[in-house]
């Protein structure tokens, strides 16, 4: 494949689309809905033959160029001091993560990974039904931002799903729905520079992940401006039912051995 560079494993077009679409369909996720972008691109991303690193440090950068886009809209509804908080507990968590990912094997890994699917898109679909009994915060004391926060770094620097922790917090807390979408999106403008510096210093960044994530930056901003399209137009209580039954597909499909096994 002469229109790639030298040391990009032995990368056909057929692949490169499939990174790049996995890339755009993370992103337009994230685009639309505030959230969700690694959930959807890792593990499509995981069922190629793609080293874990490589495709951790592409998200990464990805997410980051995302929040770096989309955060100002939301600016004026973040909830300040519970942002302080979160990103301190994240900064405890990052290294926490990084060794995670050193030192599990892919295959724990992934099958941890495809199992932590299944139960966040099951907790999704019945988050609802569980809080309609709530009236009040589930959650009161300001302590309980600081585990979210460690898991948010952990669960960041090892699989990019910095965000997850973060949304059951503010699901237990019945944020207002733009305070939710602010001081996530604040949340993960944060978070995603010091997981991509993470990565950075942690040995993650090769010259194959920024090549992919040059290639995958035009779908980037695609995915962005169509993605605030969207999310005026289609009903987002039943896409939000159909992506989580998706995202648990995509956790069960994990969990059994593929021919794209993963590298460390």
């Amino acid at each position: 494949m002469g229109w790639l560079p030298r040391g990009v494993y032995d990368m056909t077009v057929t692949l490169m689309v499939l990174v790049v679409a996995a890339v755009f369909a993370g992103a337009l996720m994230r685009s639309m809905f505030g959230f969700g972008e690694a959930i959807v691109s890792m593990p499509l991303l995981a069922l190629l033959p793609i080293p874990l690193h490589t495709s951790v440090s592409l998200i990464g950068l990805a997410g980051l160029t995302v929040a770096s886009l989309t955060v100002f809209c939301g600016w004026r509804h973040i909830e300040r001091q519970v942002l302080i908080r979160l990103a301190a507990a994240t900064v405890i968590g990052i290294p926490a993560g990084l060794a995670l990912l050193y030192v599990t094997p892919s295959g724990v890994v992934t099958f941890g990974l495809g199992a932590f699917l299944i139960a966040y898109g099951g907790y999704c679909l019945i988050k609802k039904s569980l809080t309609a009994t709530a009236e009040r915060p589930l959650l009161h004391g300001r302590g309980w931002v600081l585990p979210f926060g460690f898991a948010s770094g952990v669960l960041g620097s090892a699989y990019n799903m910095n965000g997850v922790p973060v949304v059951v917090y503010g699901t237990l807390r019945r944020w207002h729905p733009e305070r939710f979408r602010g001081t996530l999106q604040a949340h993960f403008l944060i978070s995603g520079v010091l997981v991509v510096a993470g990565h950075a210093l942690g040995g993650l960044w090769s010259k194959e992940s920024l090549i992919l994530y040059g290639y995958s930056l035009p779908a980037i901003l695609l995915a962005i401006a169509l993605g605030s399209c969207f999310n005026k137009r289609i009903p987002a209580a039943k896409f939000d039912r159909y992506l989580y039954i998706i995202i648990m597909a995509l956790g069960v499909l994990l969990l059994f051995p593929h021919s794209s096994s993963l590298s460390n």
